[in-house]
């Protein structure tokens, strides 16, 4: 039985989340809106719950499920099994709030008339850079 981890994140926005793992190759993500159970790659469940989860058969074979637990705080806790913390690393959780910043830019930026002028993205860093232009009316 493999062991869950947990990794703080600054996320919270649980629909801008889900688009990000369906940007990142998950097809199917559950959202909840209270925790729901975790499973091994048994099959077996485990008391870990989260409300985002990607179940174990989008994730690879001999998998966990991936969850992501609401904190107290609002906030978002990755919950990756020291098994797939070997491809689920901190890397792939740096992509993912990398994707968040950027979604959550771009929502500011229409909620307050900016249109995007220009986006680059370092490609050795994956440091995504916006700059932004007031909408005239």
């Amino acid at each position: 039985m493999s062991h869950y981890t947990k990794v703080r994140t600054t996320i919270t926005d649980q629909k801008r989340l889900v688009t990000v793992l369906n940007d990142l190759g998950f097809p199917e993500v559950e959202s909840h809106s209270s925790p729901t159970h975790l499973y091994g790659y048994q099959g077996d469940r485990r008391p870990e719950k989260a409300e985002v989860v990607v179940r174990r058969r989008h994730v690879g074979s001999a998998s966990n499920d991936l969850g992501f637990h609401r904190t107290a705080d609002g906030t978002f806790e990755a919950i990756i099994s020291g098994f797939d913390r070997r491809k689920y690393d901190a890397g792939w959780l740096k992509k993912v709030s990398q994707r968040y910043g950027r979604l959550t830019a771009l929502a500011f930026a229409e909620d307050n008339g900016f249109d995007i002028a220009a986006e680059e993205t370092d490609r050795r860093t994956g440091e995504v850079r916006l700059t932004l232009r007031r909408t005239t009316i």
